[in-house]
């Protein structure tokens, strides 16, 4: 056994109450009352003994019984020394019980002293003052030898039993403790990364709406200074109409992501594609029902690259293509046979980065390039 084994106390969970059911309240009360009563059958049963003894005994046994709380308190601190001394005063009144006459008493006492220091102190300091309360009761014990030593040794075992008991009660405590903890931070854990989720939802929707009203907005104020044309004008407040119009519906649709109650995604594609001319979809691989991330994930990827589509290539063809494998989920989008629209050369591509990173959140990747007919956007979502 480690010097460790030797010396360290058993847990406060060991030595406390919590965690102990009910019935074995019970009976732990039921076994305190059955030694007080021994106890007190001890000191007034016999009949050489007079009302002064008796009241002296009583005395003693309310002593012992403060003394006892008084050690279960200690020990349950931790403080050897406190406790030893408790334990030497009920060594004491034992003592003194058997000498005035009170034998009884005496016994259970040391008895219950065996045991109590076996199950709540360091094995250094139980196993002397155990052997010392045992070898008393054996001493002045008139029963016949074999039986003697059986009651001590069964003294001893049944405090060792409850000492394995009660850790085994605090290791259950400790454990259900550390599982409490655990699920606490997992759903603290879930919380925070909802809202970094719907953060990222508000951002992704408003901030590419809000920036591209601006813009245009900001062109309708230019040209109003300049007394330009009023159809130019009219032009750019209606492309600023059209971009909260969109931005409208991109909120509703993140917001319906947020609930859980999303469109199928093969239907968004295909209404996507819908107000775009030489457009079509293509879905390939056994459909699987994907994370609510991952979802919006490809449906804010094929909202990008439509809008690049309509910004940079106008007039061009798209194919849009969802393939699921058993792994991971594919989405496709190429255009070609476009020609330079208005923006083509405006904007440094943070719409693209942007879902970049959403995709290397979710254990993915985006790549995005010209290839030799067009551009391509490629996403890979993990399923």
């Amino acid at each position: 056994m480690t010097e460790n084994a030797w010396t360290h106390w058993p847990s406060r969970e060991a030595l406390g109450r919590a965690g102990t059911s009910r019935p074995r309240r019970l009976i732990a009360w039921a076994v305190r009352l059955l030694v007080l009563g021994l106890l007190l059958w001890g000191a007034f049963h016999q009949k050489h003994v007079g009302i002064a003894g008796a009241l002296a005994g009583a005395a003693g046994v309310a002593l012992a019984g403060v003394v006892s709380w008084a050690f279960f308190r200690t020990t349950y601190e931790h403080r050897l020394i406190p406790s030893l001394a408790l334990l030497s005063v009920l060594l004491g009144l034992a003592l003194l019980a058997q000498a005035t006459g009170f034998r009884e008493p005496a016994l259970v006492i040391w008895c219950g002293c065996g045991v109590a220091a076996l199950e709540r102190l360091p094995l250094a300091a139980a196993l002397p003052v155990t052997s010392l309360a045992l070898a008393s009761y054996s001493a002045f014990n008139k029963d016949v030898w074999l039986t003697t030593a059986a009651t001590a040794a069964g003294m001893a075992l049944a405090g060792y039993v409850l000492r394995l008991d009660a850790e085994a009660r605090g290791q259950a405590q400790r454990l259900l403790a550390q599982e409490r903890a655990a699920r606490a931070a997992e759903a603290e854990s879930a919380a925070l990364a909802e809202r970094a989720r719907i953060a990222r939802e508000i951002h992704d929707v408003l901030a590419h709406s809000l920036s591209a009203q601006l813009v245009h907005l900001e062109a309708a104020r230019l040209l109003i200074e300049r007394d330009a044309d009023r159809e130019q004008i009219l032009e750019r407040v209606v492309a600023a109409r059209g971009m909260a119009r969109d931005g409208l519906a991109e909120t509703r649709q993140a917001l319906s992501a947020l609930r859980g109650d999303l469109s199928p995604l093969e239907d968004f594609l295909t209404e996507l594609v819908s107000a775009t001319d030489g457009a079509e979809v293509t879905v390939t691989g056994e459909r699987r029902l994907l994370s609510a991330e991952a979802s919006q994930a490809v449906r804010r990827v094929a909202q990008e690259a439509m809008t690049n589509v309509r910004k940079h290539a106008h007039g061009s063809k798209v194919r849009v293509r969802l393939d699921y494998t058993e792994r991971e989920v594919t989405l496709n989008v190429r255009d070609w046979g476009g020609r330079p629209g208005e923006f083509s050369g405006s904007g440094g591509g943070y719409g693209l980065l942007g879902m970049r990173e959403r995709a290397e959140l979710l254990g993915g990747s985006l790549d995005a390039g010209p290839d030799e007919e067009g551009f391509v956007v490629t996403l890979k979502v993990p399923v």
